[in-house]
């Protein structure tokens, strides 16, 4: 069993000894330490929570409302809900904060307690640190009867959040509408199974073909959006029958489309796709993080503006972003951030401007796709025998191409013209996580690799062995 506590929440397994796994303990423990954080400079005393279909959510949301409630907090509890329509519920009701009862793409044993701050996004390092601390030192203190918080439930949040979707100017529903478009769409069996459909009618979408949509949990394949776990909607798409096919994660922050023949878009070219629509009608700048693909550089620069790579996470991407004026930014992963509608990974945005891009592109999305830079990133990883510094390995290897440009600002980035490969440590492990992209995949594992044969010859001279 698992338990993994930092300063975006807490997620862990379901069953177990508390401290060992996501246990109702646990739950009451991290969420009212959030409540004391919240109440020490709390204007409202108002807090957002909502869950995604998992069979563990309904349970733990129950402990989480209770537990705001026993600290003196107002709950407003949107019920089945996706991580961006809390955050957007946070900004509209002018809450607190919120919690999100979901682990994201985590397979169906696993639940987690995403928290946010009064602007609905997630908590800064630093402020994360304060509600592990208030935990760890059990510094809560508990309302009294009198004093306890509210509770009341809102399933109008979908809604609203559709309704903000489509007051952007950058969303043409009429486009959309006059493409007529067939839509395949696989939900994993979470709440985009209720919203996306919902979505898609109220873009004027009115062929859509659901792959498992019932908000049950039971996730028919592992939940993460990757190929080899699309088979079924995929083999849909072979058939020739729809336009394009959409899937999302459990709570819908992030995003994948295939194409009219069941290949893969690729999840990393989601936000190229987006970011090249909003760049040809917005000035602004770009953000990723280093891990993503260098497609979107490239698109950004050919449309005379800059692009700028943060830390892996998203409240790094987001932090860059304002810091830089992005009008558009995100992860690799899928996961779109258009900060004129919120600063939060939204799927359900991220599909309004592709299908308005799609649409007014008016050829196939194998051809759209075919429009960007071909890049291929390999994913590696090594783990290291104990005694070895693992700080020590990225400074030797960082000394060893320090001809190249390079990128310190979380691990080690390398850049090779217009390959790169991209080093991170593990906070829970004693591994070294390695991704390189270049134009081809086997060129690109071959740069992976190269780097875990400069780390094994460290290694293998003592140069970094702990005393």
């Amino acid at each position: 069993m698992s338990l993994i506590k930092s300063i975006s929440g807490i997620r862990g397994t379901i069953g177990g000894k508390s401290g060992d796994s996501l246990s109702p303990l646990d739950v009451v423990k991290f969420t009212a330490a959030y409540g004391t954080w919240i109440k020490n400079s709390s204007k409202n005393n108002k807090i957002i929570i909502g869950r995604d279909a998992r069979i563990s959510g309904e349970m733990i949301s129950k402990i989480v409302a209770s537990t705001l409630q026993s600290v003196g907090l107002d709950v407003i509890d949107l019920g089945l809900s996706t991580t961006p329509t809390v955050e957007m519920a946070v900004m509209m009701e002018k809450a607190d904060g919120g919690i999100i009862i979901t682990a994201s793409h985590n397979p169906i044993q696993w639940n987690a307690l995403k928290l946010l701050n009064s602007k609905g996004e997630f908590l800064t390092e630093e402020d994360g640190k304060k509600i592990l601390a208030i935990a760890e030192k059990d510094e809560i203190d508990f309302s009294e009867v009198k004093k306890l918080g509210s509770y009341t439930t809102d399933n109008t949040y979908f809604q609203k959040h559709i309704d903000a979707i489509l007051k952007l100017p950058l969303v043409d529903k009429k486009a959309i509408e006059k493409r007529n478009f067939k839509i395949s769409i696989d939900c994993v069996n979470s709440t985009g199974g209720i919203v996306v459909p919902m979505l898609l009618e109220a873009l004027g979408v009115k062929e859509i073909h659901k792959i498992y949509c019932e908000p049950d949990g039971h996730f028919a394949h592992n939940p993460e959006p990757l190929p080899e776990n699309l088979t079924q909607i995929s083999s849909e798409m072979q058939r020739g029958n729809f336009d394009l096919g959409i899937v999302v994660d459990p709570d819908v922050d992030r995003l994948c489309f295939i194409n009219e023949d069941g290949s893969m878009f690729g999840e990393e070219y989601t936000l190229v796709a987006v970011s090249d629509y909003v760049l040809q009608h917005k000035k602004g700048n770009t953000v990723s993080n280093l891990s993503s693909t260098r497609a979107l550089r490239d698109i950004t620069e050919k449309a005379g503006f800059e692009y700028f790579a943060s830390a892996v996470g998203e409240v790094n991407v987001v932090t860059a972003m304002k810091e830089h004026k992005a009008v558009i930014g995100g992860e690799g992963n899928g996961g779109i951030i258009f900060p004129e509608l919120h600063y939060g990974r939204d799927a359900l945005v991220g599909i309004a401007l592709f299908l308005t891009h799609l649409a007014k592109f008016e050829k196939s999305i194998s051809l759209l796709r075919s429009k960007y830079p071909a890049y291929f990133i390999a994913k590696k990883k090594i783990e290291l025998i104990p005694g070895v510094d693992v700080d020590c390995v990225i400074e030797e290897i960082k000394n060893k191409y320090s001809k190249h440009p390079i990128n310190t600002v979380d691990g080690v980035k390398i850049e090779f013209d217009k390959e790169w490969v991209h080093l991170r440590k593990s906070n829970t492990e004693p591994i070294i996580r390695i991704y390189a992209e270049s134009d081809t995949l086997a060129t690109a594992e071959h740069l992976a690799n190269k780097i875990i044969t400069d780390i094994k010859e460290i290694i293998e001279r003592n140069a970094c062995i702990l005393r």
